[in-house]
Order: C-alpha cells, then sequence, then structure tokens
C-alpha cells in the first residue's frame, strides 16, 4: 500500500497522494484499503493529489467513489489536485467533474 499512497490526517482533513502513474483495476484494491486504514472517525475532508495519474478505468473511478462514499453526508465532496488533461476528460465525460471538486 505505501507504494500506492501516501496519506496524513490534519484536523478532519485527509491528504492523499497517489504515487502510482495508473489508477486501475490492478491498483484500485490497494488504493481502497490505503484510504481505509488512514480513515479516521473525525474525517469531514478529503483531498486527493492526483499529480502521478496519467490514466484511470472504471475500477480507480469506482476506488475514487469509494472515497466520496465514505463521507458523512453533508460535509462536502472530495477535492482532486493536479489532475491531468486525459484523466480530467474522463472524469467529465463521465459528469464525475461534478461530484468531485477539481483544481490545482
Amino acid at each position: 500500500m505505501s507504494l500506492v499512497l501516501k496519506t496524513s490526517v490534519n484536523d478532519g482533513k485527509l491528504s492523499v497522494t497517489v504515487q502510482v502513474s495508473r489508477l486501475d483495476a490492478a491498483i484500485a484494491r490497494d488504493f481502497k484499503a490505503g484510504v481505509d486504514a488512514a480513515w479516521t472517525a473525525n474525517v469531514n475532508q478529503v483531498e486527493i493529489n492526483m499529480a502521478a495519474v496519467d490514466f484511470v478505468d472504471s475500477s480507480g473511478i469506482g476506488a475514487l467513489l469509494g472515497v466520496y462514499r465514505k463521507l458523512p453526508q453533508g460535509t462536502g465532496v472530495p477535492r482532486l489536485t493536479h489532475v491531468k488533461p486525459g484523466v480530467q476528460a474522463v472524469l467529465e465525460l463521465l459528469r464525475l467533474h461534478r461530484v468531485f471538486t477539481l483544481g490545482a
């Protein structure tokens, strides 16, 4: 898991840095396990740094949506930062730019 993600929690904000270039079926399980391991009861914000990610498939999308579903209702949505154009195009095609906040 440590090869896939770097995580930290500070004041209820879970910060996740994806450290692989492909968020796909081979990685999705480790991504979910890493998020679950870092999750604490007081998490109410999530920021995922996607700078290393060049490719995302349906399993990767499912893993990202799993993070969205874990957040307590009414606390906001996960923020995806440093999203590369190819990954952003997939998110927009699936209209997930309305589910996640995309930013720098």
